[in-house]
This record gives structure tokens, C-alpha cells and sequence, in this order.
């Protein structure tokens, strides 16, 4: 899996204080995306097992109070990333108790592959559905248009 951008103090793209991954590549191409360049799937860099330690010791760092991880992108369902996503969800589970993930995908839920599942069962909200610049609101919190979901998951 490629990111494009590691933030690991974040106030924006969630509630409270998060550490926030931008993965690279998505299929949507939503017309009016703000963010293009993470479409390509081979754009910004390798996410590495060192990055990885980077996030979990982030996560747990007493000095800042996070809240959680936030997975965004380009869309960290994506195919080629389920299973580095998987596998970073699976350690913050079981290595960052009491931290919250939250997910944003351009897939629906109820259209996610069985691996796609294996994420969303341990996460714990899913913002779901393309960006429909149509139905751009400014007013939402958490959501670009408003067809897109917060699904809360657990």
C-alpha cells in the first residue's frame, strides 16, 4: 500500500485529536474531489512496517490524548489496500485499546467484499458513498455531499 500523508496529530478529519492516514489510490474519480492526487495507486510513497510502529507508538503516546485513527485517502478500501489496512486495524485493536477508527471509503456498505467486511468488522464508523459535488453541503459534519452515510459500527 501507498500514502500520500501521515498526520499524527489531527483535529479535523474526526472527532477529537486523531491520528489521520491518507492512502493512495481510488477508483470513484468523484468529479470535484479535493483530493485528485490520491487517486493513482503506485503516487505518494510505501507504507512500511516502520511507518506502521510509527502510528501505534503515535496512538499511544501519553503527551497527546488521542482519540483514535482516522483511515482516508484516496480510499483505503481500495482493493490493493485492504489488506495493509487489515492489517493496521488489526494491530491498533489489539494493541491501542480504548482508540477509535474511522473509515471513509467511496464504497456503500452494503455493496463492501467479504475482505472489504474483515475491515469494517473492526472499525468503528464507516463513512460510506462517493462525493456527489451535486450534493455538496458545506453544513455536514464528517461528509462531503449529502448521499454519503456515517454508519456507526460499533
Amino acid at each position: 500500500m501507498n500514502i500520500h500523508q501521515y498526520y499524527p496529530v489531527d483535529v479535523v478529519n474526526g472527532p477529537g485529536t486523531r491520528c489521520t492516514l491518507f492512502v493512495s489510490g481510488c477508483v470513484h474519480a468523484c468529479p470535484g474531489c479535493y483530493n485528485k492526487s490520491t487517486w493513482r495507486i503506485n503516487s505518494g510513497h510505501h507504507f512500511t512496517q516502520e511507518m506502521e510502529d510509527q502510528v501505534i507508538a503515535d496512538l499511544n503516546d501519553p503527551r497527546i490524548c488521542r482519540q483514535g485513527l482516522t483511515l482516508s485517502g484516496g480510499d483505503p478500501l481500495h482493493p490493493q489496500n485492504v489488506s495493509a489496512v487489515l492489517k493496521l486495524v488489526e494491530r491498533v485493536r489489539a494493541e491501542c485499546p480504548g482508540k477509535d477508527i474511522w473509515l471513509w471509503t467511496g464504497y456503500l456498505l452494503a455493496e463492501l467484499t467479504p475482505e472489504q467486511q474483515k475491515v469494517t468488522a473492526l472499525i468503528n464508523v464507516l463513512v460510506d458513498g462517493k462525493y456527489i459535488q451535486a450534493l455538496r453541503d458545506p453544513a455536514l459534519i464528517w461528509r462531503g455531499s449529502s448521499n454519503q452515510v456515517i454508519h456507526y459500527l460499533r
